[in-house]
């Protein structure tokens, strides 16, 4: 049986429907907290695509659809 998991531990794709009010207090919404938490993801993204001994094409052709999806938006401000 696998050990039971703190909802605040829980990632997002694992947190139930009703679980979710809950789940969204617990998280920290303070200036410090956001930033912490696009370090992470930068971070994980980072080792996941970038930081890799074989790597492809996958992280920077991912970058790069980012990179064309921002520009469009801001160059079509009526979007």
């Amino acid at each position: 049986l696998p050990a039971a998991v703190l909802l605040k531990d829980m990632k997002l794709m694992d947190v139930k429907l009703g679980q979710l009010p809950s789940w969204l207090a617990m998280r920290d919404f303070t200036p410090g907290g956001i930033v912490g938490a696009f370090r992470r993801g930068h971070d994980r993204y980072y080792n996941k695509y970038i930081n890799v001994k074989k790597g492809g094409l996958g992280g920077i052709s991912m970058l790069l659809a980012g990179y064309v999806v921002i520009s469009y938006i801001w160059s079509y401000s009526h979007l």
